[in-house]
C-alpha cells in the first residue's frame, strides 16, 4: 500500500494525498454478505437532531465482518482483498472448505490465495486466529476479544497492532496501541499480524468536499458563537474563549472520563501514555 501526491493543478489537489488502492483485487462486494445501510443525519427516531455536524454523504452498503472467527479447524482461502467504506482497514473475502464465505479484516501481508485457519491448532501465522494462550510471547496481534466468544473488540483500525508481552496465570498481558498495558483472558482469541492499509494515516483530503462525501458537515467552533449559544462564545475582538468547555459547560480537557469504579479497572496494569 502506498499513497499518491497530486500536482497542484487545482486548489483541491494542492494538498491532496490518497491511497493507491493497488492492493484491492475486486470492485464489487460479495452479494450475500452485504446489506443496505441507513444514515440518520444525526436525527433520532422522532426526527430531532441529537448529533450535530452529520448529514449527506455517499450511500454505503454494510459488509458483514466475521470478528468471531469461530469456524475452528476449517481451512479457508483468501479470494479477494476489497475496499470497505465503513472502516479504515481493507477486508478480505474468505472461501471456506465447506463452501461458506466470510469477510475478515485484512492484515498486512495477506495476499490472494493464502490459506488461513482459526482455532487452537492453527499456526501463529499472519491472518490465523487462535487463543492468546497458543500465541508465542512477543507476537504482534490485532482483532482481540475481551471475553471468550464475544468477537474482536480491540485493535481493528488500519495500521494498528498490539503486542503480547507476558503471561500471568490464566491471563495474558497485552500492550495496546494507546500504550495501555492490560490483562486479557488467555482463552480470548486474537488474529496474528498487523492490520493492513497502514498508510491510511498519511492521507489528506485536500478539500472540504471530500469531508462532505463522508457525511461530515461543517463544524463551527464555540469561540465564534454568541454567549447564549456556547459558554466560550462572545467577547470583543478575538477573545480566547476561556477554558475549553463543552456546550453544556463541562470542561472539555483535563478531566478524567473513565468511571472510577469500572469493573475492568483491575485488569489495567499501566494507563495509556499521554
Amino acid at each position: 500500500m502506498a499513497v499518491r501526491k497530486f500536482k497542484p493543478v487545482t486548489p483541491g489537489q494542492r494538498h491532496k494525498i490518497i491511497g493507491t488502492f493497488e492492493d484491492i483485487t475486486a470492485s464489487v462486494p460479495e452479494k450475500s454478505l452485504v446489506r443496505g445501510k441507513h444514515s440518520t443525519g444525526g436525527r433520532n427516531n422522532t426526527g430531532k437532531m441529537t448529533v450535530r455536524y452529520i448529514g449527506g454523504g455517499h450511500k454505503r452498503k454494510y459488509r458483514f465482518i466475521d470478528f468471531k472467527r469461530e469456524k475452528d479447524g476449517v481451512p479457508a482461502i483468501v479470494k479477494t482483498i476489497e475496499y470497505d467504506p465503513n472502516r479504515s482497514a481493507r477486508i478480505a473475502l474468505l472461501f471456506y472448505a465447506d463452501g461458506e464465505k466470510r469477510y475478515i479484516i485484512a492484515p498486512n501481508g495477506l495476499e490472494v490465495g493464502a490459506k488461513l485457519l482459526s482455532g487452537a491448532e492453527a499456526a501463529p501465522e499472519v491472518g490465523n486466529a487462535l487463543p492468546l494462550a497458543n500465541i508465542p510471547v512477543g507476537t504482534v496481534v490485532h482483532n482481540i476479544e475481551l471475553r471468550p466468544g464475544q468477537g474482536a473488540k480491540m485493535v481493528r483500525s488500519a495500521g494498528n497492532f498490539a503486542q503480547l508481552t507476558s503471561r500471568e496465570g490464566s491471563y495474558c498481558v497485552i500492550k495496546l496501541p494507546s500504550g495501555e498495558t492490560r490483562k486479557i483472558l488467555s482463552a480470548c482469541k486474537a488474529t496474528v499480524g498487523v492490520v493492513g492499509n497502514a498508510d491510511h494515516a498519511l492521507e489528506q483530503s485536500g478539500k472540504a468536499g471530500r469531508s462532505r462525501w463522508l457525511g461530515r458537515r461543517p463544524r463551527n467552533r464555540g469561540v465564534v458563537m454568541n454567549p447564549h449559544d456556547h459558554p466560550m462564545g462572545g467577547g470583543e475582538g478575538r477573545q480566547s474563549g476561556g477554558h475549553p468547555r463543552s456546550r453544556k459547560g463541562l470542561y472539555a480537557k483535563g478531566l478524567k472520563t473513565r468511571a472510577p469504579k469500572k469493573h475492568s479497572n483491575k485488569y489495567i496494569i499501566a494507563r495509556a501514555s499521554k
